[in-house]
């Protein structure tokens, strides 16, 4: 069975990429989010797998939100998504919990690469 994923990120063509990396794989993206109040919100209703997480977006930005995300369900998966130059941030996530990171723009093999190391695949 596919495992469930909710893509995060505020600009729709960077959630458009990723759902494109995964088409056809074990992974159907099940929700989106523009943001982290609605990342939060999208996680509690779809229960996902795992969530892609832009770092940087309005209203809510994604350390925040997988902060919250966690206090809801300490399990989740959550990976990082990030531009060049956001080391600091990315520790920030990692520190925040989230298990791995990628860079934008991405790479197929490496988002296919981190989700798959989440699930010890």
């Amino acid at each position: 069975m596919a495992k469930k994923v909710l893509v995060v990120d505020d600009a729709s063509f960077m959630r458009m990429m990723i759902k494109n990396i995964l088409q056809g794989t074990d992974y159907q993206v099940v929700a989106e989010a523009g943001n982290g109040r609605e990342a939060v919100d999208m996680y509690s209703e779809h229960n996902p797998d795992l969530v892609t997480m832009d770092i940087t977006m309005p209203d809510m930005d994604g350390i925040q939100a997988v902060k919250k995300i966690l206090e809801i369900d300490p399990g989740a998966n959550v990976i990082m998504c990030s531009a060049m130059g956001q080391q600091a941030m990315v520790i920030d996530a990692v520190e925040a919990g989230a298990k791995d990171f990628i860079v934008k723009p991405f790479k197929e093999d490496r988002v296919i690469g981190a989700i798959k190391k989440v699930f010890n695949e």
